[in-house]
């Protein structure tokens, strides 16, 4: 489907297709048991541009529009939801909310190693107590002289142990939201201790961490934004990448339905294909079907975003069906293949464990059904 799409996004498109079907469709499955990404994997994203897609390219970016990044975003995820993390926190919530929010000094000193692939971001905002309820975080900064000492701890954090630099809220007020405030900080700073999260059900490459701020000290020129800012500015960064998210959930269903169409038409049972059965061939239609209807979410959603329109109704709209939309999907992969779709010698099992977690990060399908309450009725739920 490319309704709409101008020439140069098809090019990307088609470019961006190409480099995961060579350098990520084929290691998934080892990156899955071994539970570790190859690290090189960074410098080659930066190498295409990757890492800089919506960055100015005077501050190390390739520019772009935000359709573009969802093409990319669908490219990766079909080939492995925990590279398409790793870019859309790094390049989405990090490196993007230093461009919307920091100072010359904080672009500078960021935005070239992360659009170059020196480093990656990571984003602290998720913590033991609170998920759904991020404004009721308790990690804490308090003024110290002309800086902050902050002590806390985060967790589920993407790209937490390779990170170079974390973006984290911390409250620095009275409690809610207008009590957080951001903070870029150096994860080389004595006190900031991480470690990795390991046996998740899905993203076993994807570099996980538990985060523990012990006393860290930063300067006030390390503050993201002005003092009380921190909640909008998190919130302004997840609005557009439960997109991200949605984008690359298109992808990860149609990875299951590209497999299902494969096998269906090699397999055979009672002497014929089994794609020759009615019922396989329904639920091939309904991956079909559902991913296209994702798909037309996130475009509609990432083309109020390049027009400056309003887009968060939408966003939580395309977060909603499309993750749940993967869930389905490889669920009836999984159905296809049979007894072999349980064995990650094929990938929709894997694709199964991987669509599972989209459903929850990023505001799971519950907090988005009442944002998309809130907005048709004009009242909260909660």
């Amino acid at each position: 489907m490319n309704l709409g799409l101008t020439s140069e996004q098809e090019q990307f498109r088609e470019l961006a297709r190409e480099w995961v079907d060579r350098e990520v469709v084929p290691h998934a499955t080892a990156w899955d048991r071994a539970e570790q990404v190859d690290t090189a994997i960074v410098g080659k994203l930066a190498g295409l541009g990757f890492l800089g897609l919506g960055i100015d390219e005077e501050l190390g970016g390739s520019g772009g529009d935000f359709l573009t990044y969802c093409l990319m975003m669908e490219e990766l995820g079909r080939g492995d939801t925990s590279v398409r993390g790793i870019v859309s926190v790094s390049l989405g919530l990090v490196a993007k909310s230093i461009q919307a929010y920091g100072t010359d000094a904080q672009k500078s000193r960021w935005l070239p190693a992360l659009t170059g692939g020196e480093t990656l971001g990571c984003f602290g905002l998720t913590e033991p107590g609170t998920g759904s309820d991020a404004s009721g975080l308790t990690t804490r900064a308090v003024r110290d002289g002309d800086g902050w000492v902050i002590t806390g701890e985060k967790i589920f954090i993407t790209n937490g142990t390779w990170a170079g630099v974390a973006l984290i809220f911390a409250r620095t007020g009275g409690p809610g939201p207008s009590g957080i405030t951001a903070f870029l900080i150096n994860t080389d700073m004595p006190g900031f201790i991480r470690k990795e999260v390991k046996g998740k059900l899905g993203l076993r490459g994807q570099a996980t961490a538990e985060i523990r701020l012990d006393a860290v000290r930063v300067g006030d020129e390390d503050r993201l934004g002005p003092e009380g800012s921190g909640f909008k500015i998190a919130m302004a960064a997840l609005d557009k990448g439960r997109i991200a998210v949605a984008a690359g959930s298109v992808g990860l269903s149609r990875g299951c339905l590209e497999a299902s169409i494969g096998y269906a038409k090699e397999r055979t049972q009672f002497g014929k294909p089994i794609a020759s059965y009615q019922l396989v061939q329904e639920m091939i239609t309904d991956i079909a079907v559902e991913t296209d209807a994702a798909r037309l979410l996130v475009w509609r959603a990432a083309d109020l975003v390049d027009r400056g329109l309003p887009f968060k109704t939408e966003a939580s709209m395309a977060k909603l069906f499309a993750t749940e939309a993967a869930v389905k999907a490889a669920n009836q992969a999984i159905q296809i293949f049979g007894g072999y779709g349980y064995v990650d010698e094929f990938p929709v099992g894997k694709a199964m464990r991987d669509a599972r977690v989209t459903t929850l990060y990023e505001g799971t399908s519950q907090i988005q059904k009442l944002l998309i309450g809130r907005a048709l009725t004009g009242i909260s739920a909660f």
